[in-house]
């Protein structure tokens, strides 16, 4: 595409000449290693690094063009075209749409915010509109999806974390979705990417928020700079579907400039609400619906009552953008979960406990993880956690997520989470000023042991739960991110401790 064609089509201002309407670009990137023959390079500020430093190096691997905040050394003496902006963050977005011909343009976009719950909802929604046989992509944590196809566009790496990725490979993302005749496109939206501009040319057909609760505060610094990154998406959108049970959605509202729909599984008077709820232990749940779109039976196999309200914004959003009825209907009552958000894991042998692996990394995820095992588990039965704390992140969670875990678990594992480039010990040490001394824990660095020394000390009917990884297969410390695949050490681990044909005898493993 020609540069001069490129920077109209995205709204930026460019220096005057003749040599902006023969500079041919041929790619675009913030990664002075990417750069090739006749490709744009972008300037970014990051936390760890600035792209202004990398400028010398893009201009002799053959840039064309480069996109700046401010004045570098080499301009001067370099024949390459400068294009300065206010802010490359968002230029960058702006860049990558027009260079994809503004993919989302004849597409319906529905953005999907909040703390937690992001990917079941999300993943319902596309699941819905499957079943209305709608062409639909997903991009999410978990993967992203067009129509039925996985999308592998950003990188080899098949640990890579897919949530909102950047504007070079979520724009060409929506181009592949559009030539493949996708019309509708679900999207997890993270703060962070609000925060730095990633979907600055995005407008949303709906957005929806689940809920907030602290996260991220080692990067938005202040409760008040997540809200209003989290806020910043609904004056983009055409209608919001707001949960009215987080008091958050009501701080929202000034910020729609769309249509407003809440939904609430409380008592809330409300345009979605649930009535005759009935919880069925892990067997799941069922309710009625009631709306002015349609009053509905609905039911679900995914225990707890965070389903309850999942559910409720996925019908929500589906039944006020034209989906029928019967799709949600049907898609609730077949759907059987998200991969990493309370799965059970297979396990070999005669195990006669459960495990399940969940996403859970911050204290109210931590705490409606704990309330739904707990809600299900009959009388006897332990629940016992395995946690941990990411490294490099909030610290003031920890303490909170050791309060929790002692209060609502029978047993705890304080064990690593992606310790970073921190210590994991001094990770630990911050739970542990939150754990209850006088109730059963113990502490195990390597999470791979935790999990084998739960496995083999589990008691008859113990529910045991792995929180903080869920669909990840990786572990990240000091070294670098390496394999680590939760599900299948337990599965090992299980048919190690109990092989095929064992019976329990009296709390004995002989």
């Amino acid at each position: 595409m020609k540069l001069e064609t490129l920077c109209t089509l995205a709204g930026l201002e460019t220096p005057p000449g003749t040599r902006m309407a023969a500079c041919e670009i041929s790619a675009i990137t913030i990664d002075s290693r990417a750069v090739v023959p006749g490709c744009m390079f972008v300037c970014i500020r990051g936390t760890r690094a600035d792209g202004h430093a990398y400028v010398k190096q893009a201009l002799e691997q053959g840039a064309a063009a480069v996109v700046i905040e401010r004045e570098v050394p080499v301009m001067r003496e370099s024949g390459a075209i400068f294009i300065r902006v206010g802010d490359s963050r968002r230029a960058l977005a702006r860049l990558c749409d027009a260079f994809y011909g503004h993919p989302a343009k004849g597409m319906r976009l529905i953005a999907v915010t909040g703390t937690n719950g992001k990917t079941s909802v999300s993943t319902m929604l596309k699941a819905v509109f499957d079943a209305a046989l709608i062409p639909c992509g997903l991009i999410g944590t978990v993967r992203c999806v067009c129509r039925d196809r996985v999308l592998n566009i950003r990188s080899g790496d098949p640990n890579a974390n897919m949530t909102t990725p950047d504007p070079a490979e979520l724009y060409h993302m929506l181009a592949v979705m559009r030539e493949e005749g996708v019309e509708v496109v679900i999207m997890e939206t993270t703060s962070h990417a609000l925060a730095l501009g990633k979907l600055e040319p995005l407008h949303f057909d709906a957005a929806v928020f689940t809920n907030l609760t602290p996260e991220h505060l080692d990067f938005h610094k202040t409760m008040k700079d997540y809200f209003e990154a989290k806020a910043s998406l609904f004056p983009k959108a055409s209608l919001a579907i707001l949960n009215a049970d987080d008091p958050a959605s009501v701080r929202l509202i000034p910020y729609c400039k769309g249509r407003v729909v809440r939904t609430s599984a409380g008592t809330h008077d409300v345009e979605y609400t649930a009535a005759d709820v009935h919880l069925k232990g892990v067997e799941g749940l069922s309710y009625t619906l009631r709306s002015p779109r349609a009053t509905l039976k609905l039911s679900s196999r995914i225990p707890g009552l965070f389903t309850l309200s999942n559910t409720l914004q996925v019908a929500a959003c589906a039944l006020e953008m034209g989906v029928s009825a019967r799709a949600v209907r049907e898609t609730f009552s077949s759907f059987v979960g998200v991969e990493g958000r309370m799965e059970r894991v297979k396990l070999a042998g005669c195990a006669d406990f459960s495990v399940f692996v969940d996403y859970a990394h911050t204290p109210d995820a931590l705490e409606n993880l704990l309330l739904t095992a707990r809600s299900f588990r009959r009388e006897g039965q332990r629940v016992v956690l395995i946690f941990g704390c990411g490294g490099d992140r909030d610290r003031s969670k920890r303490p909170l997520m050791g309060s929790v875990a002692s209060r609502l678990a029978d047993m705890v594992y304080v064990t690593s989470d992606n310790a970073r480039s921190e210590s994991p010990d001094a990770i630990i040490q911050d739970i542990l000023a939150g754990i209850d001394r006088e109730k059963p824990y113990c502490v195990i660095r390597d999470r791979a042991v935790a999990i084998e020394m739960a496995i083999r000390e589990a008691q008859a009917g113990d529910i045991i739960l792995l929180a903080g990884k869920g669909h990840e297969k990786y572990e990240i410390d000091q070294n670098g991110k390496h394999p680590f695949d939760e599900k299948a050490i337990v599965a090992a681990a299980a048919a190690r401790a109990y092989p095929f044909g064992w019976e329990r005898k009296s709390g004995s493993q002989e």
